[in-house]
């Protein structure tokens, strides 16, 4: 193989290698924002005034099919806020999918914590409501009724009012809810609700800041987002005044050569079996970094950039003092670049190293300073007798050895870990050719 080809080889293998999971984006969206009429609100239970409600969109290739969302002994499956997860007091649901039409017209229902893939509306008539993204919306709003347009003597300006520009349309505009022409089955949970009650942050049972389990799914007979070519589809919705975190793991069916494979992605890579594929979206916030695979800093689990984090533009190429090729200006090494006198790589060393059919020597010493260690690497163009002196600054000869007959590459260890420190000079012959390097013992 001619060095060109192979370069273009492995820079092909070396792009595979840093190829990411197939998950496009997580989005996270800012629903709404609850402002002091809000937590006026009796019927919800306690909402505080700046609470923001969250909903995490899972953005898949076009034609994948979201089947789960889990957890299992090696991937946690977490959702974490700093403050108190709210969950309405009367009317909440651990599912989306189990909410009706009509349960969105009440109070501060809309704002309740849940999970689902996808619907967050029982289908009727072939037919599903399904989330969106509130800028993909064009359907209007059909969240409110009495407490919202109007208000009532308790909340004299409504309930879900709050204009705020940093969550975008107000939800009396646009609700992020969208009918679609298909419907879901075969639903199944586990972790989540026991003995017809939730007692996670999902549920009204109990107030917490954290659902984190090893053993839950949710799942169904899998999710296509409502725009195919989106395909953004919603996984939870969490309402709190504090910061959101979350580590999620997906069950994905993917066409892959034709063939419908299931691949899980994972947030986190510490352990990975043969059919999973971390995914740094799954991790929130997102880790940000160097995203050109070109650069030595390139990170893998980095899903956002960060200003001046690349730095170091990767240089292929054979690191190793000892080969007659070595690049000093390579900084990732390619084993089969290197050549050494009888292991070239099917490749024509005359070519490769043109150095070592010449007379010529040359030589280098490292590491320069050193306190114990030195290293002669030399190379010439046939084998000769070589030897070397050692002399202090003021010419005495304090080392010297003949090795005898070498070949044309020479790596040579020197101890000077008993000699003082101070400038020294290594004087090398090789047949009748002698040369003399500069070094430091520190």
């Amino acid at each position: 193989m001619k060095l060109k080809q192979l370069i273009l080889f492995l820079g092909i293998v070396f792009t595979s290698l840093l190829t990411q999971a197939q998950i496009e984006n997580v989005l996270v969206e800012k629903y709404y924002i609850s402002d002091d009429f809000d937590g006026l609100d009796t019927n919800g239970g306690h909402l505080l005034p700046g609470s923001i409600t969250y909903r995490i969109y899972v953005d898949l290739p076009a034609g994948s099919k979201l089947l789960r969302i889990y957890g299992d002994e090696n991937h946690a499956f977490k959702l974490k806020s700093t403050e108190t997860i709210f969950n309405h007091k009367e009317n909440g649901l651990s599912f989306g999918k189990d909410f009706t039409k009509a349960s969105f017209n009440k109070n501060t229902i809309a704002l309740d914590s849940w999970l689902t893939l996808g619907q967050i509306g029982k289908s009727s008539n072939n037919q599903t409501y399904f989330g969106i993204p509130k800028d993909q919306d064009s359907d209007g709003s059909f969240i409110g009724g009495d407490n919202n347009d109007g208000g009532s003597s308790k909340v004299p300006f409504g309930l879900l009012n709050n204009t705020d520009p940093k969550a975008g349309k107000p939800l009396f505009q646009k609700d992020g809810i969208q009918l679609v022409n298909k419907i879901l089955s075969n639903w199944g949970d586990y972790g989540i609700v026991s003995n017809s009650e939730d007692s996670t942050i999902f549920g009204s049972l109990v107030k917490g800041n954290e659902f984190k389990s090893n053993n839950f799914f949710l799942k169904n007979n899998g999710t296509i987002g409502p725009d195919s070519l989106k395909n953004q589809i919603l996984v939870a919705q969490i309402t709190t005044a504090g910061e959101l975190s979350f580590a999620l793991n997906l069950e994905v069916l993917e066409n892959i050569n034709g063939v419908p494979t299931k691949v899980l992605y994972v947030s986190n890579d510490s352990i990975l079996k043969e059919n999973e594929q971390f995914s740094g979206y799954l991790n929130y916030p997102f880790t940000c970094g160097c995203l050109d695979k070109n650069y030595v800093e390139y990170n893998p689990k980095a899903v956002c950039s960060s200003a001046d984090a690349c730095k170091t533009k990767i240089v292929l190429g054979c690191t190793d003092p000892k080969a007659c090729n070595y690049d000093p200006n390579a900084n990732v090494m390619v084993h089969s670049l290197c050549c050494y006198p009888g292991a070239c790589n099917n490749r024509d060393i005359a070519e490769v190293c043109p150095s070592l059919m010449e007379e010529a020597l040359s030589f280098n010493i490292h590491p320069n300073p050193s306190h114990k260690i030195i290293y002669i690497n030399a190379k010439t163009g046939k084998e000769m007798d070589f030897s070397y002196d050692l002399y202090d600054v003021f010419g005495n000869n304090v080392l010297s050895k003949s090795i005898g007959s070498k070949t044309v590459l020479i790596d040579e260890e020197i101890n000077i870990e008993n000699l003082p420190n101070g400038i020294y000079h290594l004087r090398l012959t090789v047949g009748n050719t002698i040369e003399s390097k500069t070094f430091i013992k520190n």
